[in-house]
This record gives structure tokens, C-alpha cells and sequence, in this order.
């Protein structure tokens, strides 16, 4: 009988001969931050208590450049403290994408208490809020990814520019791609099996070099953790096969590239709740009406858990596949919210993330959403019936983060759902996101300026 991928880190160290253990937490941008220890001498560390764990506290306050923040929890301001990491050494998994390698997933932690600012944290505080109104959320994600030819390195000594997608025309759902696509494919879903995280299905989307990869169904935090390891295995396939794995939200003018969270309720029996009785003549519950009315309230107000970046907006646009409107309707992908699957498995399909977005507080500000309409007792409004993008009755989405950050750090509901520590803590992240490209001159404006001004 083989050895699972997962456990005790001990038993993985004998049974696969794993020399390098990656100590990771997830950070802000849904990636893995760590250190690398030397596989035994990390086993008889934590054996004998003489590690404690740490890690600098501005990897959970930080963007996507690691940029030090002059203010907050972790910045010039406070001194750049250490945050304490609490090890799953039980849980350890092993990575096939790198040789003889594991990985053991930590909790931030702030004198013994999880650290009320770390993502897992933010994700596990909206999982206990909802339990106390009865319920319980199952999730399957759905994420958009595009494959470039060249690694980083290439595209960086290029300035960035000229990054060509692996394919070259819509191969949405198409079985005859090119050889690196296949490979690519074939090689993603062996290494994910092997470390015991296997996929649904990868299929190809409708923009050049587009990837869509399912997950299947299973519990909020575990999704995520598998979700994070992921892309960590994508992007180190790509790169040993001579390409780049982008989860931007808007990798080009006119692509776009989602992360599609499907949401099931469950009482506190795990008998599902969404699909109403079929004697009483609709197909959502009243449960069901309220956890779509609450995220149709919420969501619009926490735009930087799902949407990031800046250049998250630039995805949401008219009939591009991701929301322009919050609306809601039955099996209609041009709403934010669609109502999908029949009977006991009818769940809610949230579209607003892009693939940047960190599942585990874009899942955050679902599960704040749904609690808010089950306690407040709200119903939605009528559902779209054909083109939402049409739809004037529902407001629109964002156009950009400085506008979602307006609503976000205005908003008494985001403030009472979250916690007023964690919207001014995620507030000055975005922040930082809007500074760096304030002061940045792009391509769109050189092309439009250089000759023309």
C-alpha cells in the first residue's frame, strides 16, 4: 500500500526521503511565504521545543512588490516586528513539483492567539460567525490562468513587454492543443495527484493561452490551502517547461481571468439549505433568497477582498464574461451571482474575484455576505432573466480600486461584518497598490502621448 503525500511530517521525512521543508503561511496575496529547513534538523527542532517559529509580521501587510509601509501594524512606524507561526506538523504535505520537498502550512500567531490580521485568520472568524447562525459553507473553486511562452526572467529583461500566450486563438473547450499546452496539462495533474490534490478538470478558455482548472468540492479553509499550493505547482511547472503562469486578473488589454467560487449552505445536521421544498412552487429556499440578498448588500462594499489590484477592474467589463452589474439569475453567466445545479446541489456561483484575488478573503466576504442576509432577513431583488450587463435595476461594479477602496473604508457594514482592525488593515494594503501605479508611466500612456501630447 503507498505512503499517502500527507501527514506527520516525521513519517513523510522516512517514507518519501524528504531533505528540504518549506515552514509557509499564506500571505495577504494568497501566496506562500516561508522558510526552507533542512528536513531532519527542522523534525528534531520541533521535537524538542527549541524552535519557535517566526517570520517579519509585514508578510501579512505588505503588496504584491513586498512594499514596506510607512504606517500600521507592520511598517517603518512600528518597527517591522516578528509575528509567531504555529506549525501543522500533522498536516505536512508533500510537493512532487520540487525534488524531495515538503511543505507545512502555519498560522500567524500573536501571543498564542491566531493573529486577527492574517488571512486564515479574517477566513476562520467569518466560518465561526456564521456557525452561530446554523450554518456551515462547502466550496468548489473554478480558476482562470494564462500560459506565456518564456520565463520571468525573459519577460523582465524584456521590460515586460511582448509576452506571447501559448496559443494564439480561441481554443475554449477545445481537445486538439498544441503539444506545450498538453504536456503542461498532463504534468500539472500528475504532480498535483501525487501530492494528494487532484483536479477535477483543466480545460482551455476563451482568450490566448487561457487554462481553466476545477477543483473539487470540499471544506472553505481546506479549499484554499489547496488553492494556494495550486498555483505554487503552476507556476513551477510552467517555468521548468520554459513558460510563465499568470493569474493576473487582466494579463492583456480585452482577457480576462476569474476565480469562479461555487458556494453550498449547510445546517447544522449538513443537510444543504439553498433548494426550497419542491411542494412550494420556487427553487430557492427562503434561507437561499436571503443569502443571495446579503450578497448583493455586501459585496459591492468590500471590493478589495475579491478585486485587489489595480488591475483587477480592468476585467470587469461589458460582456466580458465577468460581472459589470450585481445581479443575480439562474444559470446566467452574466450575473455576479449565478444560481446553478438542481435540488440538494444547488449553490451559489460568486464570478466577481479575478484570479489574483486571495480565495481566502474573497471567501471572507462571501461567508460575511450570506450571514448578513440570513440575520437581517433580506430579500433580493427580482432575478436577471437574459443580459445583466443590461440591467439598470442593478447597481454596477466598481470601475476601479480607488473607487471600491471609497466604499470599502466608508462602509458601517464592512466595518461591523469584518472588524473595523481588519478593513483599515487591508484598506492600507490597497493603498499601497494605488500608490505604486499612481506614480508609474504605462505603456497605454506612452502609446497614446509620445507623439501626440
Amino acid at each position: 500500500m503507498a505512503a499517502s503525500p500527507v501527514g506527520p511530517l516525521h513519517r513523510l521525512v522516512a517514507d518519501f526521503g524528504i531533505e528540504t521543508v518549506l515552514l509557509a503561511a499564506v500571505d495577504v496575496q494568497g501566496r506562500l511565504k516561508g522558510k526552507e529547513y533542512d528536513a531532519a534538523a527542522l523534525v528534531e527542532r520541533l521535537r524538542s521545543g527549541r524552535l519557535a517559529p517566526e517570520m517579519c509580521g509585514y508578510v501579512i501587510g505588505t503588496d504584491l512588490g513586498m512594499t514596506a509601509p510607512r504606517t500600521g501594524a507592520f511598517s517603518w512606524e512600528s518597527g517591522f516586528g516578528d509575528v509567531g507561526l504555529l506549525p501543522d506538523t500533522k498536516g505536512a504535505r508533500v510537493l512532487p513539483w520540487l525534488p524531495s520537498t515538503a511543505v507545512v502550512l502555519a498560522d500567524p500567531v500573536s501571543k498564542g492567539w491566531s493573529h486577527p490580521l492574517a488571512p486564515v485568520t479574517v477566513l476562520a472568524e467569518q466560518q465561526e460567525r456564521l456557525a452561530g447562525v446554523g450554518l456551515t459553507a462547502m466550496v468548489g473553486v473554478e480558476t482562470e490562468f494564462v500560459l506565456h511562452e518564456g520565463t520571468a526572467r525573459d519577460a523582465a529583461a524584456a521590460g515586460w513587454r511582448g509576452l506571447r500566450p501559448v496559443t494564439w486563438d480561441n481554443r475554449d473547450y477545445a481537445l486538439d492543443q498544441p503539444s506545450a499546452v498538453r504536456e503542461f496539462g498532463r504534468r500539472l495533474r500528475q504532480v498535483l495527484a501525487a501530492a494528494g490534490l487532484p483536479v477535477e478538470a483543466v480545460k482551455g478558455e476563451g482568450a490566448c493561452g487561457q487554462l481553466e482548472v476545477t477543483f473539487p468540492y470540499g471544506p472553505v479553509r481546506e479549499v484554499c490551502e489547496r488553492h494556494v499550493l495550486f498555483k505554487h505547482a503552476a507556476k513551477t511547472v510552467a517555468d521548468e517547461q520554459g513558460m510563465v503562469a499568470s493569474f493576473m486578473a487582466a494579463p492583456a488589454t480585452g482577457v480576462g481571468s476569474g476565480l469562479h467560487l461555487h458556494v453550498s449552505l449547510h445546517d447544522v445536521d449538513g443537510r444543504p439549505v439553498l433548494a426550497a421544498d419542491p411542494q412550494d412552487g420556487t427553487e430557492l429556499s427562503e434561507l437561499g433568497e436571503q443569502a443571495v440578498a446579503g450578497l448583493l448588500t455586501v459585496l459591492p462594499q468590500t471590493g478589495p477582498l475579491w478585486a485587489p489590484y489595480v488591475n483587477s477592474y480592468k476585467r470587469l467589463g461589458d460582456h466580458s464574461f465577468a460581472p459589470a452589474r450585481f445581479a443575480w439569475g439562474r444559470d446566467n453567466r452574466s450575473c455576479a451571482v449565478r444560481v446553478v445545479g438542481h435540488g440538494p446541489s444547488l449553490r451559489l456561483e460568486v464570478r466577481l474575484p479575478g484570479a489574483d484575488a486571495n480565495p481566502m478573503l474573497a471567501l471572507a466576504a462571501v461567508l460575511a455576505g450570506v450571514r448578513h442576509g440570513v440575520e437581517a432577513g433580506l430579500k433580493p431583488p427580482p432575478a436577471t432573466r437574459g443580459d445583466a450587463y443590461l440591467n439598470r435595476e442593478a447597481s454596477p461594479v466598481p470601475q476601479s480600486l480607488a473607487e471600491a477602496l471609497a466604499v470599502f473604508e466608508a462602509s458601517e457594514p464592512a466595518g461591523e461584518l469584518l472588524g473595523e482592525l481588519v478593513v483599515a488593515h487591508l484598506a492600507r494594503v490597497a493603498h499601497l497598490d494605488l500608490e505604486y501605479h499612481a506614480a508609474r508611466v504605462t505603456d497605454a500612456e506612452l502609446e497614446r502621448g509620445l507623439t501626440q501630447a
